[in-house]
């Protein structure tokens, strides 16, 4: 025996009409409450996928023992004195590396279909990518903090104390925002994650070696030396040392935060722009 569904009268639907309309309309999310929504999704990843965090916590780690106990002796006559000069590029490197991971992981995204059902959703456009860098934020500042932590482990003891090391850390961090961008244009350009990490670190190995972060660019030769002068990440390794060292350098810390706010204001709008076309 089948029952037969009634449809629904004038009455009925009147009173659905009524139901819906007194209730108040919840009030639309702000832009920046939309941002650190997304970007607590990239937190929730780390959290159902711990072992990306290998990136920002074993590899660093690997690149400080090798570096100071390998070369340390060689190059500054003791591991001890080699720790004082690269910990502070190495802070730069580690965080500068991990921000390859942005490009990929919008790439990811892109591919998945995940960005289309953004699109989809009756939210600021440019919100999922600014929450997912300021998500990723939080991978600079953990990578950070391991190198810290291990430097202070094996003996590194800055001169600058506590505000000196989170002042540099900061200038790092807000650098490497910056930077983010560019990597998240590659990853909107690009046709895979693989392909995103491959031309990101292909552009970002040359220039993180070919700076002050392991050497003194004066033992260098002229126009070696002379090229990694200019280079922004050497730039940004004489502002960590500065700060950790506790005399700030005001030229390397100001053209710091100047390149991190001019790779913001060209690659942001291009990113938003390529993120709406794809």
């Amino acid at each position: 025996m089948t029952a037969t569904t009634r449809a629904p009268g004038p009455a009925d639907t009147a009173a659905v009409r009524r139901a819906i309309t007194s209730t108040a309309r919840p009030t639309p999310p702000g832009r920046l409450a939309t941002a650190v929504v997304f970007g607590w999704r990239g937190m929730l990843k780390i959290k159902h996928v711990p072992e990306q965090l290998l990136d920002v916590t074993v590899t660093p780690v690997m690149f400080v023992l090798m570096f100071t106990y390998l070369f340390g002796g060689a190059i500054a006559g003791s591991t001890g004195a080699y720790l004082d000069f690269i910990l502070p590029g190495m802070l730069v490197m580690s965080v500068l590396f991990t921000t390859v991971y942005s490009g990929v992981s919008l790439n990811t995204d892109l591919t998945k279909g995940v960005v289309d059902r953004f699109r989809s959703l009756p939210i600021w456009r440019p919100a999922p990518l600014l929450g997912s860098l300021l998500g990723d934020s939080v991978r600079y500042v953990l990578a950070g903090t391991v190198i810290i932590v291990l430097g202070l482990a094996l003996g590194f003891r800055p001169d600058g104390g506590v505000l000196g090391v989170l002042g540099a850390l900061a200038v790092v961090v807000v650098f490497s925002f910056g930077l983010s961008w560019v990597f998240s244009v590659l990853g909107l350009l690009l046709r895979s994650p693989n392909a995103v990490m491959n031309a990101g670190f292909m552009a970002i190995f040359p220039l993180t070696f070919l700076s002050n972060v392991f050497v003194d660019p004066a033992t260098l030769p002229g126009p070696l030396e002379a090229f990694v002068q200019v280079n922004p990440i050497t730039v940004l390794a004489t502002a960590s040392r500065s700060l950790m060292q506790g005399e700030p350098d005001g030229v390397a810390i100001t053209v710091s935060l100047g390149v991190a706010a001019l790779l913001t204001a060209v690659f942001l709008p291009l990113t938003t722009r390529l993120y709406r076309s794809r």
